[in-house]
């Protein structure tokens, strides 16, 4: 084991805007640079920042994106194809909303929506090929997911049938994606059918244990649901290819729980935090990861109902280089080791 963590990243999306340094790819590499990250997660649904039809026709186009961050001192960790890939699967009770996410030629034509979505998936994998990434990050979509507490009780079949149609919607894109030799990291996330273990066990079990459907660990989305996130490490480490560093908080009250009342950020039991004000054990969490040679890339996700995200961005790139742990080659215990005597040993246990 003598592999370490890459980072620290950041996730541009909640940064990106139409003022500068935050509308365009090359200032704000500039800025993460500035504030000390090594790596940049880039949205492709951005057009401010990326222009990923362009990225899956050209590699030229993407040797001058890799050209333009490599001169503001960064790297390029993965593509995030979070909308789309939402836009693969998505139930009736969510269409108007999720409208938002796609261009206006296809809103209110759910069919148009998801076969723009697909093709968009398809882009990705090899623009992802193009910059020399081997893995993108992405939401599984849902179907399943209005029907998540059995009350009215859930028809027998209803939830295998969902899993099944999600597999069939995302098997082809994966197939291209393992043409291409990238990896889909899907953030195991509320609002998509695949939100925790169980569920991404299921789906993974769905599309034949396809091996470019991997995870994207989060642990904030799973302390707000008061699942196990260092025992989540153990069970799944071999198909975990990337990592949201982000934080949250848990405190229930006599009102609410983890359903947190419809209330809004400020008030929700359950909240995003930024890095180190939330409740996250992230020394044990980067523990765990190097513990299991997880050599990919630590990605800040600033999400705070508090913070102003400026400062967010700056406190995170120091908290996440101060948790990476620079793995040892030597077991701390070698300066009382000797030279491996077989009739020794066999004294030693009396044979």
């Amino acid at each position: 084991m003598a592999t370490n963590i890459k980072g620290p990243a950041i996730f541009l999306a909640q940064f990106a805007g139409d003022d500068a340094p935050f509308n365009s790819l090359p200032a704000m590499a500039g800025w993460a640079a500035s504030l000390g990250y090594e790596g940049i997660q880039i949205p492709s649904f951005d057009n401010r920042l990326f222009d990923l039809v362009l990225a899956s026709e050209s590699k030229i186009y993407c040797d001058d994106i890799k050209g333009q961050c490599a001169e503001a001192g960064v790297e390029i960790t993965e593509l995030s194809t979070h909308l789309q890939g939402q836009l693969v699967a998505v139930h009736p009770a969510y269409d108007s909303q999720f409208d938002a996410f796609a261009p206006s030629e296809v809103h209110g034509n759910p069919v148009a929506r998801q076969e723009w979505a697909v093709d968009q998936m398809k882009r990705a994998a090899i623009a992802s090929r193009n910059l020399g990434l081997d893995v993108s990050v992405s939401f599984t979509g849902a179907l399943a997911f209005p029907y998540l507490y059995p009350w009215p009780q859930r028809p027998a079949g209803l939830v295998e049938e969902a899993f099944g149609e999600l597999a069939r919607r995302w098997r082809p894109i994966l197939d291209v994606y393992d043409e291409h030799g990238v990896d889909v990291g899907y953030e195991i996330h509320p609002g998509e059918d695949v939100f925790d273990g169980a569920t991404f066990e299921m789906f993974l079990d769905a599309l034949g244990g396809h091996r470019r459907c991997t995870i994207n660990y989060d642990p904030s989305h799973f302390l707000l649901q008061q699942l196990d996130y260092l025992g989540f490490i153990d069970i799944y480490h071999e198909r975990i290819s990337a990592f949201h560093v982000k934080d949250a908080e848990f405190n229930p009250t006599g009102r609410q729980g983890v359903y947190s009342g419809y209330q809004g950020w400020m008030e929700r039991a359950g909240r995003f935090r930024s890095l180190g004000d939330g409740q996250v054990n992230f020394p044990a969490i980067f523990s765990k990861l190097a513990q299991y040679d997880y050599d990919s890339w630590a990605v800040l996700e600033w999400e705070c109902c508090l913070k102003h995200p400026e400062q967010g961005a700056a406190e995170g790139a120091p908290f996440i280089a101060d948790h990476i742990i620079r793995v040892t080659e030597k077991a701390f215990d070698d300066f009382a080791g000797g030279e491996t005597d077989r009739n020794q040993i066999r004294q030693m246990m009396g044979l």
